[in-house]
């Protein structure tokens, strides 16, 4: 069964011709790709685009894959470099993050929904909502180094950084969520009382 090759042993099969071998390579890490490229992009429909650029970057470039870092450190790091080419192409509209605007928009729009209210008020919920309205870089960087488990190396591998430049990115990072939760939990908590 495929899904029990490692990574570098698909990429091997891959490079010998096997399709089937880079779908489930592709199906292994889709779901981080894509949720590392919804940091970025905001939009589902962005970040799908994103997710199918990347994997047909990284099918094309699969032969430069020299094996020196995960093969996931590597497919991420065409996650960051596409989503940032991305963004420079698209020009994305740069309102503040800081905008209470966008976050009572956010919640009118979940708000509407009461069979999915417990849901919404989880954790993971206001985690997720928080990290959406980071800075795509601070995103990036915390979800990778919580989500995709990198340690600081790999996403310096990944970005382009020293680890120790990555660290205090994260350190920073961490800083900003904090405000961010913060923020949108005050924000909860008003209107609940």
């Amino acid at each position: 069964m495929q899904s029990k090759l490692s990574d570098i042993e698909l990429i091997e099969q891959t490079l010998a011709g096997n399709q089937q071998a880079y779908a489930d390579l592709v199906k292994r890490h889709q779901r981080f790709v894509f949720t590392l490229a919804m940091r970025f992009a905001k939009t589902r429909e962005d970040a799908e685009e994103i997710a199918q650029d990347c994997f047909i970057k990284a099918y094309r470039s699969l032969q430069s894959f020299q094996g020196n870092s995960k093969f996931s450190t590597w497919l991420y790091s065409i996650v960051y470099t596409t989503a940032m080419t991305f963004l420079r192409k698209k020009r994305v509209d740069t309102d503040s993050i800081d905008d209470e605007n966008n976050f009572i928009q956010i919640e009118n729009k979940v708000s509407g929904y009461d069979v999915n209210n417990a849901e919404n008020k989880s954790r993971s919920f206001y985690l997720n909502k928080a990290i959406e309205q980071l800075l795509p870089d601070d995103a990036a960087i915390i979800t990778m180094f919580y989500q995709g488990e990198q340690s600081l190396e790999e996403i310096g591998q990944a970005l382009g950084m020293e680890a120790n430049t990555v660290k205090v990115k994260l350190f920073r990072a961490r800083q900003r969520l904090k405000e961010k939760l913060e923020r949108n939990l005050k924000h909860e908590a008003k209107e609940l009382i």
